[in-house]
């Protein structure tokens, strides 16, 4: 057999095995799973990923496509891929070079955001010491850079010294919003797309992050510490080292015409994730107030005017970083469900179902 041949052989099988493989996360992806019981609202529920960890999954402004950032394979640290939300067509966006985070795609789909590490370090940060508890840790190489659509031509938005993290954008494409450490402490920022026009939301001491816009922009929600006496000395200590406890975190709401920050929860639980459905009146986010000394995470829905809650999700470990599609129609969320090792992370996306309608008054 020729050379030419034997790789002719050799790539028509390599084609043969990728096709299989392909159709089979396909099969795999397309396979429905069992939500738990009482999760009522979650219909048609399907895995997205399968093994590593795999986290803040984030709809396209059109449903289409989710970005999300994981550990698999050879990766020691998070990098940001895209998929189709089926779960199809998974690719790599970041360079794989340090460690990256909170990825959003713009509404216009003509580019994506997320924090790396990488001008200053192409290797994966040493992990925080955990001696002292359970922490965040907040590299200070953190910067925010926007790219094409697929990664291309990565440039960065901030270049401030410290932590410039958790960016996302409006739905108007107007706007970005983000957390930064600029100031001494972790506050909100606004910004235009180009990194101009920045602008500080939030001054009170204690960490105010993870920031996303209603669907009509005039709001944003986010979580927030509000530490006092000895828990604010030992919050400005932890962030003198670059890292933060998050044990305490309620979920707050603010006008951007008033920017009266408006708090919702008080429950003393680690509160986050918060994302606004489509309504403007509801707020979906993550919680372990049934389990407040614990890692028992499931997802929450309040209305922001009567304050009712409901508990959406109820799988005895993680379920986080809960994102509603602008149709209303899906959630996508990240679990710890159905994992084959302990700590396992995984995407799932569902129908959301509407709440039945009241019975009528007798």
């Amino acid at each position: 057999m020729t050379h030419i041949g034997f790789r002719m052989i050799a790539a028509f099988l390599l084609a043969a095995v990728l096709q299989a493989a392909a159709a089979q996360d396909a099969a795999q992806t397309n396979a429905t799973v069992a939500p738990i019981a009482g999760e009522d609202r979650l219909h048609n529920m399907r895995q997205l990923t399968f093994g590593g960890q795999n986290a803040e999954a984030y709809f396209s402004h059109d449903g289409q496509e989710l970005i999300f950032q994981s550990t698999r394979g050879d990766l020691q640290c998070d990098a940001i891929f895209r998929m189709r939300s089926d779960g199809s067509n998974v690719r790599q966006v970041s360079s794989g070079r340090g460690v990256t985070t909170c990825a959003f795609i713009a509404p216009d789909n003509n580019s994506i955001i997320y924090a790396s590490t990488h001008l200053q370090h192409d290797r994966c940060p040493a992990k925080p010491d955990y001696s002292r508890g359970y922490v965040w840790p907040l590299y200070p190489a953190y910067d925010i850079f926007i790219a094409g659509p697929e990664g291309q031509n990565p440039r960065p938005l901030t270049s401030t010294p410290g932590y410039d993290a958790e960016a996302v954008f409006s739905p108007r494409g107007d706007r970005i919003i983000f957390t930064s450490l600029r100031s001494g402490d972790l506050e909100l920022y606004l910004m235009n797309p180009d990194g101009s026009g920045v602008e500080q939301l939030t001054d009170t001491p204690g960490y105010d992050g993870g920031a996303f816009f209603s669907l009509d922009g005039e709001w944003i929600v986010w979580r927030a510490s509000r530490p006092t006496g000895q828990a604010l000395q030992d919050y400005r200590a932890l962030l003198e080292q670059n890292l933060i406890r998050p044990g305490k975190l309620e979920i707050y709401i603010m006008n951007l015409q008033d920017r009266k920050p408006i708090q919702l929860t008080d429950n003393g639980a680690a509160n986050f994730g918060p994302y606004w459905h489509p309504d403007g009146r509801h707020i979906i986010f993550s919680s372990n107030m049934h389990d407040p000394t614990g890692r028992n995470f499931d997802l929450y829905l309040l209305d922001i005017e009567t304050r009712d809650l409901e508990r959406i999700t109820h799988y005895d470990g993680f379920d986080g970083f809960p994102m509603f599609s602008h149709d209303g129609r899906q959630l996508v969320f990240a679990s710890n469900r159905f994992g084959k090792v302990k700590g396992e992370t995984n995407v799932f996306i569902a129908d959301f179902h509407p709440a039945p309608a009241a019975a009528p008054t007798p």
